[in-house]
C-alpha cells in the first residue's frame, strides 16, 4: 500500500451540531465577533464560518439535521482567539458554562473550554 503525505494542517472543514440554528448563530457571532453565512446543503440547515483561502487552518459550519447531535463528549474543536478573557466574558454573558477554566500552557499561551448554546464542548486557545 502506498503511503501519502498528509498536509501540514490536515483538517479542512468541521461541522458543529446544533438543535436551534438561530440561537447558535447568535451565540457564535456574538462570542467570536464573526459573521456566519447561512445556506442549505444536502437538505441540512448550515451556517458557515468565514474562510480565508490560502491561509493556514480550517473553517467549518454550524449544522442542523437528524445526523447532527450536540455533545460534550467526543472531539473537541479549539478556536484560536486573540483575547481569551474577552471571549470567555462574552460567552458567559450569553449563558455559556465554563467547563475548563482558563489555564496557562507554558510556552504556548492559554486554553479554556466552554459549553456553547447547544450543549457542545468547545475549546479556546490564545497564543502568547
Amino acid at each position: 500500500m502506498k503511503e501519502t503525505a498528509m498536509a501540514a494542517n490536515p483538517v479542512f472543514h468541521f461541522e458543529i451540531p446544533v438543535t436551534d440554528m438561530d440561537r447558535a448563530v447568535a451565540f457564535y457571532q456574538a462570542v467570536f465577533g464573526v459573521r456566519l453565512s447561512r445556506r442549505v446543503v444536502d437538505g441540512h440547515d448550515m451556517a458557515f464560518f468565514p474562510r480565508a483561502d490560502g491561509q493556514p487552518g480550517a473553517s467549518g459550519a454550524l449544522a442542523k439535521g437528524d445526523v447532527y447531535v450536540p455533545s460534550k463528549t467526543g472531539a473537541i474543536l479549539y478556536f484560536d482567539v486573540a483575547d481569551i478573557d474577552a471571549v470567555l466574558a462574552r460567552a458567559t454573558a450569553r449563558g455559556a458554562a465554563v467547563l475548563y477554566a482558563k489555564k496557562a500552557v507554558p510556552g504556548a499561551g492559554y486554553v479554556a473550554e466552554i459549553e456553547d448554546s447547544e450543549g457542545n464542548r468547545i475549546a479556546l486557545n490564545q497564543i502568547d
